[in-house]
């Protein structure tokens, strides 16, 4: 069920987020498809449409993360759960290079990475084209 954020709630995180993607951090100018404002954690597990829930996302991100909070890694007893943009500082569980791959750094990272798909061939690509421009922090 979609639920439908209010235009100033939008603008904000996008402003918030200087108009790119929270979680890998392409640039919103880059992308054919329109960017969307994604529920950190998702009305069906309680979250609330506000801005401390709200997160700038690209439609990959968005569309991998979905409404789930987190993964199980190798060790398939712990849940471990997504970097949240809110909570966390990216560079404390991601680091990127102009080979256009994003490493993590801590079971976080890991798991974001995993369900994210941050590293498919066609994001990789992307990323690669985008870093000796400046268009990549």
């Amino acid at each position: 069920m979609s639920h439908k954020i209010p235009e100033a709630l939008r603008k904000t995180a996008f402003q918030r987020a200087f108009n790119r993607c929270e979680y890998c951090r392409l640039p919103a100018l880059d992308s054919y498809y329109g960017f969307h404002v994604d529920h950190i954690r998702s009305i069906k597990h309680g979250g609330a449409t506000s801005i401390e829930n709200l997160a700038c996302s690209c439609p990959d991100c968005n569309r991998n993360k979905g409404t789930d909070l987190g993964t199980f890694l190798d060790d398939d007893t712990e849940l471990v759960r997504f970097y949240n943009p809110r909570k966390d500082v990216w560079d404390d569980h991601f680091e990127m290079d102009e080979s256009g791959m994003i490493d993590h750094k801590t079971n976080i990272g890991a798991a974001t990475v995993k369900i994210f798909q941050f590293n498919h061939p066609d994001r990789i690509i992307e990323r690669r084209l985008l870093w000796p421009i400046g268009l990549l922090p």
